[in-house]
């Protein structure tokens, strides 16, 4: 998952802080606020060794007051507007604020603390009023209009008019040419969304490590591994619960451990403890859910949209609702047939199994399907969790995996730099160089899960690459990885491989980027693009050239024998009709709390049903098959993270992203040149071209649906030529 930070001004530096703002930072300490000044570490990086969380707060302030009086100074500009007095100057804008805000809100999600926590929401009001000021001053967008009018004679270039066409875009979308009435209510409307979206993160938060579950028998651990035994011991004894284990959440309906565990009353706590995470009282969610969805729905009528959804998605590469509803219900038809398909076989492997042990057979449930999907991907396959998990240790992935496929296609090199500073022990920090050895970023690598990390996995920037600023990326992607034992290795799952490839993608959009303006970085694309990158990367997981470069067992060193290998790869494709329904119900779920009006909106004791019902009508309401996420801790819609309404952008994505495969292996594979172009046509590129043009410049053509059902495992292996 890629976090999205709000572009309206938040974006671009300027050589000098003013002193105004200097001054309203240091007003509240006796030392000077680290983010007054540029930071003069390697790029840029923050010093995290002398951030303190009450910096926080004087920083926001005076970033706020530096950014508001350089953006008024550009409003009443008495020269005429053109590219540099209005668009380049807003792009030079709100440098400190930019500053204070990918740290807060990156630590925020990865390091929090009941402070943070606090500071997050006084300021996520007074931020979102803070970017009102902006996109809704009228002079201002008198101007940027004026420029937009004459783009076409812009003689900075494709780059120019396309900045040109998103600040235009952005105003209009931010309310821009309301009257002032409708613009006070729209202020009112963003104030409280955003209080909203801050209590909803805090309270998933909140109810996800209350709802961790406490193991009192050893036995009942009985098929995980040791690793996995000594990390739940861990957290146990974190917690003070010393003599007992314990099962922490991630923020996904079923649990990873459900594929493992062979106690069947303890997989069916797990699974409800995990669904049961907003049983109302101070961390309630569903009347978040309501008043939100409700608030987006009048904001978007205010601007002229029938719902939330058609608001969201004219800026997306899909455009309409109609678009998106097509794909997914089609997609859907397909993934529900196969997951059905594989709950009869999974049934028939239950009551095999218990005629075998003559004991009473049971029906199947949410809570057993992995475990007797996993178990029957082993038979099948012939493998051993054992045996998968010792070729798959987390240090030589990264180096020898995800690191090498990135030398190998872009000719990048990383070396570790345990000098600079960190935000957690736990973080590792790499210098990365280009092919002709010149420094291109900082990467950090936040691989471990622990209580004040948010669940899931991401990526973000501590700072952003600009020309214009003369900056360089710093990235920085997290995962939730179990920490084993002191002195015992880190062994991953083939899905958690999957995963660090996934948010590497991510991180090599980031740190390839190459475009002049701010505005027009990789966080500007939308959610249904920002994936394509991820989920292409995902291939060089099961490439053999790179799995067997990275697949050696963790004691001796020797490679995956290459029948192993071949089972490994072969048993990807077992149980995709599953994975594909729990993603499409996540996916049309969202759909459907955004494309209501606000007085179809539920009141908190209507939340769930709305949702039961959203997916009766949908017919993804398999009850073996839950949505990935169900609506109280579904994190990506219902806070800033940019995927209300977008969370179909996965599977969009993913239509390029498989489509990207086919091209690479009709042209060689893993080549660089073939990464070089796609470099110069995709990674590097940002948002300076829209992103069909983007995709369609490097393949060639429209995107096809068949290679995605086909590496899905959705229908068999044929040429396809649907569009998307």
């Amino acid at each position: 998952m890629r976090k999205l930070i709000a572009l309206i001004a938040v974006s671009g530096a300027l050589t000098a802080p003013l002193q105004a703002a200097e001054s309203v930072a240091e007003t509240r300490s006796n030392t000077p606020n680290p983010f007054t000044e540029e930071s003069q570490l390697p790029y840029q990086l923050p010093p995290f060794d002398i951030i303190k969380d009450s910096d926080f707060e004087p920083a926001f302030d005076a970033g706020m007051q530096q950014q508001r009086e350089q953006v008024d100074a550009i409003a009443r500009d008495p020269q005429p507007p053109t590219f540099d007095n209005t668009l380049v100057a807003l792009e030079r804008s709100g440098v400190m604020l930019d500053r204070v805000s990918k740290v807060f809100f990156n630590l925020d999600a990865s390091n929090t603390d009941p402070d943070i926590e606090k500071i997050k929401a006084r300021m996520a009001p007074r931020l979102a009023a803070h970017r009102d000021a902006i996109s809704l001053n009228h002079d201002l967008f008198t101007r940027v209009e004026a420029v937009w009018r004459t783009r076409a004679q812009l003689t900075q270039g494709p780059e120019a008019i396309q900045l040109a066409q998103r600040y235009y875009t952005l105003l209009v979308r931010a309310g821009a040419r309301l009257g002032a009435e409708e613009q006070s209510r729209l202020r009112k409307f963003n104030e409280q969304i955003a209080e909203l979206q801050t209590r909803f993160e805090q309270n998933e938060r909140r109810a996800s490590n209350e709802a961790a579950v406490v193991v009192d028998d050893r036995t009942q651990l009985d098929g995980l591994s040791t690793e996995q035994m000594g990390a739940a011991e861990r957290a146990a004894r974190d917690r003070g619960l010393d003599g007992k284990w314990l099962i922490e959440l991630e923020n996904t309906t079923i649990q990873p451990v459900l594929a493992q565990l062979k106690n069947r009353a303890l997989r069916e706590r797990i699974f409800r403890a995990s669904v049961g995470r907003d049983n109302g009282g101070d961390a309630d969610n569903k009347s978040v859910i309501s008043e939100l969805v409700k608030l987006r729905a009048e904001r978007a009528a205010l601007l002229g949209y029938p719902d939330h959804a058609a608001y969201a998605l004219a800026d997306e590469g899909a455009e309409t609702a109609q678009a998106v509803n097509k794909m997914l219900a089609g997609l859907a038809q397909v993934a529900t047939r196969k997951a059905r398909a594989e709950a009869i076989e999974l049934q028939n492997a239950i009551d095999r199994q218990a005629s075998a042990a003559h004991t009473a057979t049971f029906k199947l449930q949410a809570w057993d399907w992995h475990t007797y999907q996993e178990a029957e991907r082993k038979t099948r396959f012939r493998l051993r969790d054992a045996d998968e998990r010792a070729y798959f240790e987390l240090g030589r992935v990264l180096r020898d995996g995800v690191f090498y496929a990135a030398h190998e296609l872009y000719g990048l090199t990383f070396k570790e730099r345990p000098d600079l500073p960190r935000y957690h022990p736990d973080v590792k920090t790499y210098e990365v160089f280009d092919a002709d050895g010149s420094p291109l970023a900082l990467f950090l690598a936040d691989l471990y899960a622990r209580d004040s990390k948010r669940g899931g996995a991401w990526m973000d920037l501590f700072v952003d690459q600009s020309r214009l600023r003369g900056t360089k990326p710093v990235v920085v992607i997290n995962l939730n990885v179990a920490k084993p034992s002191e002195g015992q290795p880190t062994l991953l799952t083939f899905d958690q491989v999957t995963v660090l490839f996934h948010e590497f993608g991510h991180a090599l959009h980031g740190m390839l980027s190459d475009v002049t303006y701010p505005l027009l970085s990789m966080l500007s694309t939308p959610p249904d693009f920002a994936e394509y990158p991820s989920q292409f990367n995902e291939m060089w997981a099961r490439e053999p050239a790179v799995l067997a470069h990275y697949a050696r067992h963790t004691q001796t060193g020797e490679p995956m024998p290459p029948a192993l290998l071949d089972r490994v790869l072969a048993s990807r494709n077992f149980g995709q009709g599953y994975g594909a329904t729990e993603y499409l119900a996540a996916a049309l779920l969202d759909q459907a709390w955004y494309q209501i009006s606000a007085k179809q909106a539920p009141p908190p004791s209507g939340v769930m049903p709305f949702e039961k019902a959203a997916l009766r009508r949908a017919g993804v309401d398999l009850p073996e098959v839950p949505p990935r996420y169900h609506s109280p801790y579904f994190l990506h819609i219902f806070t800033d993270g940019g995927y209300d309404a977008g969370y179909y952008g996965y599977i969009w994505s993913e239509v390029l992203a498989r489509d990207t495969g086919q091209w690479f292996h009709r042209h060689g594979g893993l080549d660089r040149a073939n990464g070089d172009f796609y470099r110069a046509k995709v990674l590097s590129r940002g948002r300076t071209a829209e992103p069909k043009e983007l995709f369609e410049s490097f393949y060639g053509g429209p995107a096809q649906i068949g290679p995605l059902l086909e590496y899905r495992a959705l229908v068999p292996a044929q040429r396809d030529t649907e569009s998307h």
